[in-house]
């Protein structure tokens, strides 16, 4: 049975129609993604598939007992207590079997209580213990460090959290909550790389179903293995990650072509009969045929050719509104011509990025350059020498926070360097796309924006343009000020591709945008004959545009330089990881020879990049917590029931350890051969 089924979901506003015709199952252990374009629907689908808000048609089933977690796009967290109690209440039911062993630990110490007591205790330890109860503060600590958080933080008001920090907080405890049925929108928009790689690990060993909304295209190519792609009139499946999404879609979508072109074709040639006929010997032949084609012509119209092809006319008739009259012969002529084709592809961006003039080879340089600002004292990071050469694309990656803004602002001179200098190349001309949109004007309308970069064009040739951009009829009259982030993006973009630059500097250009968008945005960026300076935390765009990468590592306060593709990039952090894995796991694991595993290697190495420096520090600590119980034993107090719950704490800790131990070993173990 499924965890969750809805048939014939439907949403509407007033008039406005949102979608209709969604019929979905979620089964035990799904790993599904819904995507589709801005504002079809798809946080509003799970809100009602949660029950946060009503269908106008269709009905959800949920299996009974069902336990979900829900992220909404921007979670909400009030309250006084600190993170760590907001992670604790995760686990209530764990902490509420703690208070009770602890109260029959002091029971026990009564000689009339202690047979019956025992008997109780050894049943609800053993539950405890299978349900994670010894080493649930340790799960808590990795979650919260994978997540991005520093021991600081860890009790830390919910008050003093960014509102970033607070929608981390709500993952965190619904990652430790355990529920059934997860359900994110949009769970790595306050995530950086290292985080986002985190959540890749751990939902690649959830055991429960996952249901997702992202936009985070390599997110979706290593967690889910369904796509549910959603339009305005249904919902359709395709199977695999999002990259077989792809590859399948544009099969479906040449397919859809041809068999249109097909269909039209075959109706065209029964016009040609019919016209040449319906005079003739073999009027009664071309009436029938005519007849036909007007029945034919209109469930086309309503359906579309596919329903022609591969239904009986009987089915089809059945879900349209034919007319009884034939048309007349020229009638038929022009509905035919007239038929349009698929419309399952959505609306697209028509992006265009040309250079007006060629750059020289020698685009960028710097020597001994300091990123950071005056009043700090120190630099953010120290960069090498650069060089960036004309065609090529170097992507800037690290956290946040790490100065990677700063550093584009220090190349376009907004900023000046704390040492060192920046030597841009000859006949440059820079256009650049600010991650806040600094550069729009919040009082403007869409059509001033544009007529700041094009003051040449006519109004009617700026709303052509912006509609391109998917911006049309009274849209283009609206001010700034009230624009989604996918529209400032986009219309970011719009202005960004008028100023015919040679050299594009682009902070976060993917940010608010759909799939869709990004898409088109990528093709572009890859057509584009310029060189580009990408910052981005889209590692599907660093992926397809990269020739370099340079990555801001603030623990070292450097920019460290990789030439190569992000893939290649990956593979190298991937070897040296497990090389250092096998280095400190060489005295207990002497005797196997190791080698390196080709194209294997990338989830192992990501999740014990994520564990092996903290299982070492736990075990560390756990180690020190029992020789101090073990010295505490030596000399036990008087009070039997204290030494009971010291012999516990000692079988509890011991577990822990083991258990830590066994996942170290296996960590390393799991990247050996023997």
């Amino acid at each position: 049975m499924a965890l969750l089924s809805a048939v014939d979901l439907a949403k509407s506003y007033g008039p406005v129609d949102i979608f209709s015709g969604i019929t979905l199952s979620i089964p035990h252990g799904a790993r599904i993604a819904i995507v589709g374009p801005n504002g079809i629907g798809k946080t509003t689908l799970l809100r009602i598939l949660l029950g946060l808000e009503e269908p106008t048609e269709g009905s959800v089933h949920k299996a009974r007992s069902l336990t979900t977690g829900y992220l909404a796009q921007e979670a909400h967290l009030d309250g006084s207590h600190t993170l760590w109690d907001e992670c604790l209440a995760a686990i209530s039911e764990l902490q509420t079997l703690e208070n009770e062993l602890a109260r029959l630990e002091a029971a026990m110490s009564d000689p009339v209580q202690a047979e019956e007591t025992l008997e109780r205790y050894g049943k609800l330890q053993a539950e405890f213990e299978r349900r994670g109860g010894y080493t649930y503060e340790t799960r808590i600590r990795q979650t919260l460090t994978g997540l991005g958080f520093e021991p600081i933080d860890f009790n830390r008001p919910i008050p003093q959290l960014s509102g970033g920090q607070r929608t981390r907080a709500v993952l965190a405890r619904l990652l430790l909550s355990d529920p059934e049925l997860l359900i994110l929108d949009e769970p790595t928009n306050h995530l950086d790389i290292t985080a986002v790689e985190w959540l890749e690990g751990y939902l690649s060993q959830w055991q429960g179903a996952t249901l997702i909304v992202s936009h985070d295209r390599y997110f979706l190519d290593k967690v889910v293995d369904h796509i549910w792609e959603m339009s305005a009139s249904g919902m359709e499946v395709y199977r695999g990650n999002y990259s077989h999404y792809v590859q399948q879609r544009q099969e479906r979508w040449d397919l859809r072509q041809q068999i249109f072109e097909d269909q039209k074709q075959r109706l065209l040639k029964d016009l040609d009969y019919v016209k040449r006929n319906i005079s003739g010997q073999n009027v009664q032949q071309a009436k029938g045929r005519l007849r036909r084609l007007s029945r034919e012509v209109q469930a086309f119209e309503q359906l579309g050719a596919e329903a022609l092809q591969n239904q009986s006319w009987l089915e089809t008739s059945s879900q349209t509104s034919i007319a009884s009259h034939p048309m007349s012969v020229d009638e038929v002529e022009h509905r035919i011509r007239a038929l349009k084709g698929p419309r399952n592809r959505p609306p697209h961006l028509r992006l265009n990025l040309k250079a007006s003039l060629r750059s020289g080879d020698l685009v960028l340089r710097t020597r001994d350059l300091a990123i950071g600002y005056e009043d700090e004292g120190r630099p953010l990071f120290r960069a090498p020498d650069l060089l960036l050469k004309r065609g090529e694309c170097a992507a800037v990656i690290g956290p946040n926070g790490a100065g990677k803004t700063t550093f584009l602002k220090t190349l376009l001179e907004h900023l000046p360097p704390l040492e060192g200098e920046v030597i841009l190349g000859a006949s440059l001309h820079i256009g650049y796309f600010a991650q806040a949109h600094e550069d729009l004007r919040p009082e403007r309308t869409l059509v001033e924006e544009i007529d700041a970069v094009a003051p040449n064009l006519l109004l009617a040739e700026v709303r052509d343009y912006l509609a391109r951009f998917l911006f049309s009829g009274e849209d283009v009259f609206k001010k700034v000020s009230v624009l989604s982030g996918g529209e400032r993006g986009r219309l970011a973009l719009a202005k960004l591709s008028l100023t015919r630059a040679n050299l594009l500097l682009l902070d976060e250009p993917t940010n608010h945008l759909d799939i869709p968008s990004q898409e088109i945005l990528q093709e572009v960026l890859a057509d584009y004959q310029g060189t580009i300076l990408l910052v981005s935390h889209d590692r599907y765009l660093i992926d397809a545009l990269g020739t370099q990468i340079w990555e801001i590592v603030p623990g070292q306060a450097a920019l460290q330089v990789f030439e190569g593709t992000y893939s290649q990039y990956r593979a190298e952090q991937d070897k040296r990881q497990l090389e250092q894995a096998l280095k400190s796991a060489g005295q207990r694991e002497a005797g196997i020879q190791h080698r390196v595993r080709p194209g294997s290697l990338a989830p192992e190495v990501r999740r014990a990049r994520s564990r092996i420096t903290e299982v070492e520090g736990l075990i560390s600590a756990l180690e020190e917590e029992l020789a101090s119980i073990s010295r505490k034993l030596e000399h036990p107090p008087d009070d039997p029931a204290k030494v009971l719950r010291l012999g516990r704490d000692y079988v509890r800790l011991q577990n822990e350890l083991d258990e830590l131990m066994k996942e170290w070993e296996q960590l390393h173990l799991s990247l050996a051969v023997e």
